[in-house]
């Protein structure tokens, strides 16, 4: 039997949690793209630690598989990242869901995402799905910002 929890995110998550953003199916990034970015291993467990990067993950048998972080901050959702094989099956949603309560819980009334324009793309539909609306914003990598209100 498969043992399947959420819980919350760990600094010693963070390893994996870069593995698997490399392994996504749409919008990929690898450790070096990441390390690019200013995101190592270290950086983001020390956002975990301090609680500056709070987040969720999903493990079956003891393994993250999923994860999802916001921005203690701004409100905002950093990133939602599966497995290919763990999609579709309620869990990126699941992972969504509690980080949002865990920004609510925390007062805000307002969070946001960047998203990316191409209704092709699966995210595109998701947060929408779930409540999310377009701002009519871009963020700086052209993707579209997406609100929802709590």
């Amino acid at each position: 039997m498969t043992n399947r929890t959420y819980r919350n995110a760990i600094p010693d998550d963070a390893a994996r949690c870069i593995e698997i953003r490399g392994r996504t199916r749409e919008n990929a990034f690898s450790a070096e793209e990441l390390r690019a970015l200013g995101i190592t291993v270290d950086s983001w467990g020390a956002g975990i630690e301090d609680g500056s990067c709070p987040g969720h993950v999903y493990c079956e048998d003891g393994e993250v598989v999923g994860y999802c972080f916001g921005d203690r901050d701004s409100g905002e959702i950093v990133v939602l990242a599966l497995l290919p094989e763990y999609e579709g099956k309620g869990i990126g949603k699941q992972l969504l869901r509690m980080v949002v309560e865990d920004f609510r819980a925390a007062g805000f009334t307002r969070l946001f995402l960047g998203c990316s324009s191409d209704p092709a793309v699966r995210s595109h539909g998701f947060y929408r799905h779930l409540g999310w609306v377009f701002t009519g914003e871009l963020d700086d990598l052209g993707d579209e910002i997406l609100e929802l209100r709590l």
